[in-house]
């Protein structure tokens, strides 16, 4: 059989590998959190890992980074950590002042995911892995039950990533997904990497990344070259820490965000049918700074719950299911 999916363990950790065998490829991924580790392939003899993930089961558990995080119900930031939503305010951090009221990337990072299906084929090898933990009670300031899923499949042209949301609760609740992937096509800074982001503008923010108010948050690209990479260029010293929008999807419905080294060759892209392309630099993470490039597709921008632009998108009616597809190309030419 050409793809092969197999529980393994990781310390304490159970741990779910996809292998296409064929191309010498492999993707492993923890349950904690539903997070891939590793993203292997076989180029010109030598095995390259182009996931800059965690690095030991410690890490895992303490999440420094978000590296490769499931982000829900919400990605990204919420404005001091408060929203408003069908008339009822909310507050996630209660009692906290200043610095420590911060409200980032959801809820699943350090939460377990339950393996429901995990098989393969001739045509792929894919793992359903569910989790039930978002409910009324258990995060303060967000009063809602959320179900999420996430299938991964490996297949011939790399690994693709649906996430379902299912609203189990009573009430409309707001919800959004995200990922947030680290990438390395090299073992050097992010300096001479080549990258190609298909968008015509950019989310403009205040100093704690939250996108400014209405149309202020919309930046045409030709206004500020600086930040345009609709061709490919290298990143250079360039601090990036900014969401694309106005994606530009080719004739497959996919838009496309590449990464690759131009002296080797090896690359990827990062695809999504919707929503926001994140581009983060990693130069405030606690180990390797600028050794890796976060390609994040997002549904929504940050601070979503508490924007008018973004509030039909997030809305979710009891019963409702709503699913978002991204994915990775590997070697991309």
């Amino acid at each position: 059989m050409h793809f092969r999916a197999e529980h393994d363990q990781w310390e304490s950790h159970d741990v779910v590998v996809l292998s296409d065998e064929v191309r010498q490829r492999r993707v492993r991924i923890a349950c904690r959190g539903a997070t891939v580790l590793n993203m292997q392939l076989l180029r010109h003899g030598q095995m390259h890992d182009l996931a800059a993930g965690y690095q030991d089961a410690a890490e895992l558990e303490a999440r420094p980074g978000s590296r490769f995080a499931i982000m829900a119900p919400f990605a990204n930031r919420i404005a001091d950590a408060r929203y408003r939503f069908d008339g009822e305010s909310q507050d996630m951090q209660p009692g906290m002042t200043g610095a420590a009221r911060a409200a980032r990337h959801g809820y699943l990072r350090g939460e377990d995911f339950a393996i429901e299906q995990l098989g393969a084929d001739a045509a792929s090898a894919s793992v359903l892995l569910t989790n039930t933990s978002i409910r009324p009670g258990v995060h303060p300031g967000y009063p809602y039950a959320v179900d999420v899923s996430v299938r991964y499949t490996l297949a011939a042209d790399g690994l693709t990533i649906e996430t379902i949301m299912r609203n189990a609760g009573d009430h409309a609740a707001p919800c959004f997904f995200g990922w947030h992937p680290y990438f390395r096509v090299n073992d050097a800074q992010v300096d001479e990497w080549e990258l190609t982001v298909p968008a015509s503008k950019f989310v403009r923010t205040d100093p704690n990344y939250i996108p400014l108010p209405g149309d202020a948050a919309y930046v045409a690209l030709d206004a500020e070259p600086a930040l345009d990479f609709r061709q490919p260029r290298r990143i250079g010293a360039l601090k990036l820490d900014h969401a694309y929008v106005e994606l530009q999807y080719d004739a497959d419905g996919r838009a496309r965000t590449r990464l690759r080294d131009p002296v080797t060759g090896l690359g990827l892209a990062v695809w999504q049918e919707s929503g926001v392309m994140l581009v983060f630099s990693a130069d405030t993470i606690s180990r390797d700074v600028r050794r890796s490039l976060a390609l994040e597709p997002m549904e929504s921008m940050a601070d979503a719950f508490n924007r008018d632009d973004c509030a039909a998108a997030i809305r979710l009616e009891p019963g409702a299911v709503r699913s978002y597809r991204c994915g990775v190309e590997l070697d991309s030419p």
